[in-house]
This record gives C-alpha cells, structure tokens and sequence, in this order.
C-alpha cells in the first residue's frame, strides 16, 4: 500500500524544480524596481533591462534579441487578448509584435533611464 499522508510527500514536493510561479508573474512593479513585461500594465512606457530564456526553451533569447528586445529599447504593451489576457500586443523601438505571456515573462524591464525617460 503506498503511503498517501501529506508527511510522505513533503520531501518530494520541496525538492522539486520550481519552472513557474503565477504569483509572482502577475505582481505588479513597483516603482524603482524591475518586473517583466508579462506583468506591466497597458501603455505603461518601460525600458528593457535583459533576456533570460527558460531552461526548457534557451532558444527564446536569440529569437527575442534578433526581433529587437536588446538592453536600452524603449518597450510597452499595446493590447492583451480575450481571454486571459494571452497573447500581448508589444510595441518594441518602431516594430509591433505578438507574444505570448510566456515569452514575455523572460523580459526584465525597469523605468526609462536618462534621454528616453524625458521623452515619455
């Protein structure tokens, strides 16, 4: 008979690889820190700070990097969709794009800092 009780399973459930935490991907920013674009707020004006991929998808930092989320660009959510918000219309530089929350939960933003925070 397997043991069921929540003793036996505690070991197990504490050493397993955290992969997502919906808690904190829909905190909001706070001002002064970082956050990620999945958690922004529409037309809110940020800047990218840096990609970071997930371990089961390396590949999403090169293809992020090569439609133009580099450090320094000027980024905001236009729109999300019906239902649950998934996907996100983004604006990045002068170019639209559609992800997934997913997607843009690997881009760490912050406020604008010096020439483009003038110009918000």
């Amino acid at each position: 008979m397997t043991d069921l009780s929540a003793s036996s399973a505690l070991p197990a459930v504490a050493s397993a690889p955290v992969t997502h935490n919906t808690a904190i991907d829909d905190a909001k920013p706070r001002a002064g820190n970082t956050a990620t674009l999945a958690q922004l707020d529409l037309g809110q004006a940020m800047q990218v700070l840096a990609v970071r991929a997930p371990a089961h998808a390396p590949e999403w930092a090169d293809w992020l990097a090569e439609i133009g989320f580099l450090p320094g660009e000027a980024v905001k959510i236009l729109s999300r969709g019906l239902p649950g918000g998934d996907p996100l219309v983004v604006r990045i530089g002068q170019s639209t794009f559609a992800l997934r929350r997913a997607e843009a939960a690997c881009i760490q933003v912050q406020a604008p800092q010096g020439r483009e925070a003038a110009h918000d």
